[in-house]
């Protein structure tokens, strides 16, 4: 199982970043997207928007308390891993990583208290330059190699060389 957890989300500034990530997030096999700093009803409607249109396949909620929440997850046996450009190099522990059943994935926001560097264990570098939360996000799922499975999708796409082929599911679900 994954979680991913975006930290210091800001309304005004971050609102596609954040929803990027969140889509990501879904897209590669996320079972929940939790955010923290400002609580975002209109993120969390959009992610649910494209849930009831794609398929179900993950959750998002808001948590006031971030670090609360991460000692939550790592006292119920999940594996913190904070994705970070000051980190260790991916290649050097995803043998590791895959092997893993039950994790949470942090990435950034502005700016990332000292205390998720200590909580986490592991601090993973995609790449040790500057570079952004969802490219990091979408490349460490890629490598991790999971995918969702989408419950109760309205519209289905059949994969084209050439064009866009959607089709709706009319299925009674």
């Amino acid at each position: 199982m994954i979680v991913v957890v975006r930290l210091g989300h800001r309304i005004v500034r971050d609102q596609r970043i954040t929803s990027h990530c969140a889509l990501v997030a879904r897209a590669f096999g996320a079972s929940k997207f939790i955010y923290s700093g400002d609580k975002d009803t209109a993120l969390e409607n959009s992610i649910r928007n494209v849930e009831s249109r794609w398929g179900q396949a993950m959750e998002i909620e808001y948590s006031d308390n971030i670090m609360k929440t991460l000692r939550n997850y790592k006292e119920s046996g999940y594996v913190l891993i904070h994705l970070t450009m000051y980190g260790i190099p991916v290649e050097e522990r995803i043998q590791t990583l895959k092997s893993l059943d039950k994790m949470v994935i942090i990435i950034g926001g502005s700016r990332v208290p000292r205390e998720i560097y200590t909580i986490s264990d592991y601090n993973i570098a995609i790449g040790n330059q500057p570079h952004s939360e969802v490219a990091a996000l979408g490349i460490m799922l890629h490598i991790l190699g999971k995918r969702a499975e989408f419950k109760n999708p309205k519209l289905i796409i059949i994969p084209s060389e050439n064009g866009k082929r959607v089709i709706r599911n009319d299925l009674k679900q």
